[in-house]
């Protein structure tokens, strides 16, 4: 404590500090040891904070980083007094191997690793009665955000999450599972049309596909499998998906410039906000998503603005974007991308209904698993990871030609979203995240439609705008690129020298 700031009144962590916790438990009322405090520069990335003088070095991140993520960003430095958890050569995070997927912010005890927080923008936006303002939400945070208000893990609070951002002043609410279906349009054609070209001879085919809707997998492909870069889906997630469509489809619709729309997404997850600021995913500058709050930044958002949570009566989302099918929310847990996956390419292959909605095959907390589903005949061999130690297992394997897979679905978070590094804390506790995933499949069986290409939006959406899936018109917005992270870094590190 004695080199700890004290300004625990506006840090991120106040009152979910371990430090704090332990300091109030233990009875210490005054510093005995005063003395030069050390001091750092803070280190702002697009998606994370670093403020080094709030590190305890209880070296967490560093094992979450090297150990279970296998991305080596962070490690410590120096000996004695001098120590201090940094990035290679105390560079900069941005110019580190983060993937930012926050798991480092997750087990963080003090306030020494935080996320950007976007709510003063999402706020400013909100005040201004030039911009229309959208907000759409992720799978995974109606499976946590009751955690943040004293209810249960596993709580589903969709509607009422749906009233609290109305009563915030958001113009439409819509759901980032819409375009999750989108994805499973784009993403499962994509599957089809290379396995096809496989079972046609042409051995070139780039397989096994890899989904590509995670974020901080994205980042850390880029990074350590560059050469890889023809393998994974070209289809962008569903938050990018999400807002390309928004700032053309939808904004034609209510007859708003691009630029008078706000598109705020509330996402599980950290990586979200380095993705909307990649120069890819704007138009002459503008973005297609402006902000990303996590879940924790939307509940900082709902106190503050003296919403009885607890109380709210249940709201629906807005039409068009955010009607969805029980495949767009099972997004929120690992294995739920492929099986949504499943449930559409069957029935495009085959020509057939699938009669099995849920594939118990698929599901599970295992870190590497798979399966054979049976397509009329033709036996589909999927992959599953979540956890980046274990999507390196799998790609390595890829590299060895070890690998049979036809398609793998990679999650850079345990748990898959529902365990990403802006959900509310969870301290280790894995019952927590077990309750979450069988919130989302709760959500999945209760709803009317379960496959993504029976939702009747999805199929507006193409008659009315796209054409159809993998389109010109649907690579051009809902398709994207990748670089190789690897070779930038390194000459970063030259024009340094």
């Amino acid at each position: 404590l004695s080199d700890h700031p004290f300004d625990c009144l506006v840090c991120a962590k106040s009152g979910k500090c371990d430090l704090q916790k332990l300091a109030q438990d233990l009875g210490i009322r005054e510093i005995e040891y005063q003395g030069e405090q050390s001091h750092y520069k803070e280190d702002r990335s697009p998606a994370i904070i670093r403020e080094m003088d709030k590190c305890i070095l209880c070296r967490r991140c560093e094992m979450m980083c090297n150990e279970i993520q296998t991305v080596g960003a962070l490690s410590g430095i120096n000996r004695g007094f001098q120590s201090v958890v940094a990035t290679a050569f105390e560079q900069d995070l941005i110019k580190s191997p983060c993937t930012f997927c926050g798991q480092c912010v997750a087990v963080c005890p003090t306030g020494a690793l935080t996320e950007v927080d976007h709510t003063s923008q999402v706020i400013r936006m909100l005040a201004n009665p030039k911009k229309t303002v959208i907000v759409q939400t992720a799978p995974a945070v109606r499976a946590a955000l009751g955690e943040e208000f004293g209810l249960e893990p596993g709580t589903l609070v969709t509607g009422k999450m749906v009233t609290a951002l109305k009563q915030l002043g958001f113009d439409y609410v819509f759901d980032t599972d819409f375009a999750a279906d989108l994805t499973i349009m784009e993403e499962g054609t994509e599957l089809l049309e290379r396995l096809t070209r496989f079972l046609d001879g042409d051995r070139s085919t780039p397989l096994p596909i890899l989904t590509s809707c995670c974020p901080a997998w994205v980042n850390f492909f880029e990074e350590y499998f560059p050469e890889m870069s023809d393998i994974p889906s070209t289809a962008r997630s569903p938050q990018q998906m999400f807002g390309a469509i928004a700032k053309t489809y939808f904004a034609d619709k209510i007859g708003v410039s691009r630029e008078d729309l706000v598109v705020v997404s509330i996402m599980p997850c950290l990586a979200k906000k380095y993705e909307c600021q990649r120069e890819e995913f704007k138009t002459d500058g503008n973005p297609d998503v402006d902000f990303a709050v996590s879940t924790r930044e939307l509940a900082a958002l709902i106190k503050q603005a003296n919403i009885s949570f607890n109380s709210l009566e249940d709201s629906d989302f807005d039409a068009p974007l955010g009607e969805s099918t029980g495949a767009g929310v099972i997004f929120g847990t690992t294995g739920g991308v492929i099986e949504a996956a499943v449930r559409t390419a069957y029935e495009l292959y085959t020509g057939k209904k699938l009669e099995r909605i849920s594939f118990d095959e698929l599901r599970g907390m295992g870190g590497i698993r798979h399966a054979t589903i049976d397509f009329d005949g033709l036996p589909i061999n999927i992959g599953i990871a979540h956890g980046l130690g274990n999507a390196r297992k799998l790609l390595e394997s890829i590299k060895a030609g070890t690998c049979n897979f036809h398609a793998i679905e990679i999650m850079a978070c345990p748990g898959g979203c529902i365990g990403g590094g802006g959900q509310p804390l969870h301290h280790g506790d894995s019952s927590i995240i077990l309750a979450r995933q069988k919130a989302i499949y709760q959500e999945d069986s209760m709803k009317p439609i379960r496959k993504s290409h029976d939702n009747p939006y999805i199929k507006k959406l193409y008659e009315e705008f796209l054409g159809h899936p993998l389109s010109e018109k649907s690579h051009h917005l809902l398709h994207t690129h990748y670089f190789d992270k690897s070779k930038s870094k390194i000459l970063i590190r030259k024009e340094q020298e």
